[in-house]
């Protein structure tokens, strides 16, 4: 069915399980006018910074922004960077149930920025222990009665290696697990609803495919080797595809007007889609929602959301 603005307002208060790796984005801003006489490089003078919430944050902020209530799951550092989170998190009003561990470092991505061009991106990063990934198993376990569907946003920083339980146990409950993949092996996502890699992902997974119909017959194999429901592989310019098991995909053409950042992206998708599902929309008004979602958000810089009140503008502009 066509996606119409009277489906989003069943969004409104809906809600979300997401669990993830968090992350903070800090932006350097400046003007880049010399070359370092220490090494050819430029030389960034720093006018301005900002700091987003990356990762799984951003996922829920997504989910935010159109009016979802998101419940926030995932381990971060006992340091600055994962206090100001917190922080950031609760000024958004978002309900987010962080695990402070004191062996871990909160993931930071530092981009360096001039004149709209990204110079340079600083990572600063390590893995939670055993003890916090318990931790956060058991605030799943405890989560799972408050939601409809729950999200796992993995970046491959080591807070969702519990994973394969996490689906088991929300499959016990009839939760269906949206995920948005990460590496080369997807075992561990065996029995989740849906799977949303973009293409370069997905061709880790299912090979050199490119063309939409050689997608959809390497998703449906994968879907069946891991007892998945559906895979949206995300095509950048050429839009979406909804591969959805034993029967026909779903195309959707891309409804940005302008590309101007990719970053985040693919928090956006995964929102929608699960936020979508949890308020009863079918496949392909989701699919629509998803796409309407990601053309905003790609028409800005870095780390971003689309407010429902977009997504409504871009849906007349067709």
């Amino acid at each position: 069915m066509e996606l119409e603005e009277s489906n989003l307002a069943h969004i409104e208060g809906t809600c979300v399980l997401v669990i993830g790796d968090c992350m903070l984005d800090r932006y350097w801003m400046g003007d880049v006018e010399r070359i370092s006489p220490e090494a050819p490089v430029p030389v960034i003078s720093v006018q301005e910074t900002e700091k987003r919430m990356g990762g799984a944050a951003n996922v829920a902020k997504n989910v935010a922004s159109v009016g979802g209530r998101p419940v926030l799951l995932s381990i971060v550092g006992d340091d600055e960077a994962g206090h100001e989170l917190k922080e950031m998190l609760e000024q958004e009003k978002i309900d987010s149930r962080l695990h402070f561990d004191t062996h871990m470092k909160t993931t930071v991505k530092l981009r360096m920025v001039s004149r709209n061009q990204q110079l340079l991106r600083a990572d600063f990063e390590s893995s939670p222990g055993v003890q916090a990934l318990d931790a956060g198993l058991e605030a799943f376990k405890q989560s799972l009665g408050d939601v409809k569907v729950a999200l796992v946003s993995d970046y491959g920083k080591g807070g969702t290696r519990n994973i394969s339980s996490m689906i088991k146990l929300a499959n016990e409950q009839g939760i269906a697990v949206y995920i948005d993949p990460k590496g080369s092996d997807y075992s561990a996502y065996q029995g989740a609803e849906m799977i949303t890699p973009n293409l370069a992902e997905f061709q880790q997974v299912a090979g050199n495919v490119y063309e939409l119909d050689d997608i959809d017959e390497a998703a449906q194999a994968l879907m069946r080797k891991l007892n998945l429901q559906a895979c949206l592989v995300t095509l950048s310019e050429r839009g979406m595809l909804l591969c959805r098991r034993d029967a026909k995909p779903v195309h959707q053409a891309t409804r940005a007007r302008e590309v101007y950042d990719v970053t985040g992206a693919g928090d956006t998708v995964i929102a929608m889609m699960a936020l979508a599902k949890a308020a009863a929309m079918d496949d392909e008004q989701a699919i629509q929602l998803a796409n309407h979602a990601a053309g905003v958000v790609v028409s800005k810089m870095g780390t971003a959301t689309a407010s429902l009140q977009e997504i409504v503008f871009s849906m007349g502009r067709e």
